[in-house]
């Protein structure tokens, strides 16, 4: 019997090694895995590379890793957003490396080594300081700069509901990056509000199916 689900968040986060790369999906504060963030830093993983739409808030989730001094690096698009004091405040200390990449891109990336692609090439970052050092080509007489895939070693997603298969259905936009990043992590772990009867959900309304699910944790409805 196939049952992905786990008794808490810290057992969905067991194993993440040091040195890894932890995909963190979520818009703002819309479909952040909170509860694995925090279960992350109660792990003990350090010397992280975190890929995320922004680099975090106030001293919680990514933030609270940021200033415990567990991040070596980030890869983001928006780094001050909100309250950024723990990336600015490690990032003029040099303890943490910052890579600017546009969001579309990073979501591409992302896409690239989910479907098995070597890469691609892209316009967005030409002529710009964010293509330095990147190969570039001219096609039909406009440059494009090339962009390696982007994986992870594991993804922490958010989602409103999984059955016992690690099907997922999402709560409107806090769908953003989840279901790309659970493409493109070698281990996939989801944090839900309520866990389903198997064959309760819509197939049309499963946005996420499980194959690319590995754990799944219930931590409840949050406003």
């Amino acid at each position: 019997m196939i049952d992905k689900s786990v008794a808490s968040p810290a057992e969905a986060v067991a194993g993440v090694k040091d040195g890894a790369v932890v995909l963190v999906a979520g818009f703002g504060t819309v479909g952040i895995a909170d509860d694995l963030l925090e279960a992350l830093h109660e792990q003990g993983a350090t010397n992280l590379t975190i890929v995320h739409n922004n680099a975090g808030n106030g001293d919680t989730g990514l933030a609270r890793l940021i200033n415990s001094g567990r991040v070596a690096k980030v890869i983001c698009s928006y780094p001050r957003s909100g309250d950024y004091s723990a990336f600015l405040n490690a990032y003029r200390a040099k303890t943490l490396e910052l890579e600017l990449v546009p969001q579309g891109i990073i979501s591409e990336r992302m896409h690239a080594h989910a479907a098995g692609l070597g890469g691609f090439f892209s316009p967005v970052t030409a002529h710009t300081k964010l293509a330095e050092g990147k190969e570039t080509r001219e096609i039909d007489g406009v440059l494009y700069v090339f962009e390696k895939p982007l994986k992870g070693d594991i993804a922490l997603l958010r989602a409103k509901k999984a059955d016992r298969w690690g099907n997922l259905v999402y709560d409107q936009s806090a769908r953003n990056f989840n279901p790309i990043m659970a493409m493109a992590a070698d281990l996939s772990v989801v944090q839900v509000n309520e866990m389903v009867e198997l064959g309760s959900l819509d197939p049309e309304a499963v946005v996420t199916p499980s194959i690319f699910i590995d754990r799944v944790v219930v931590v409840g409805a949050k406003a």
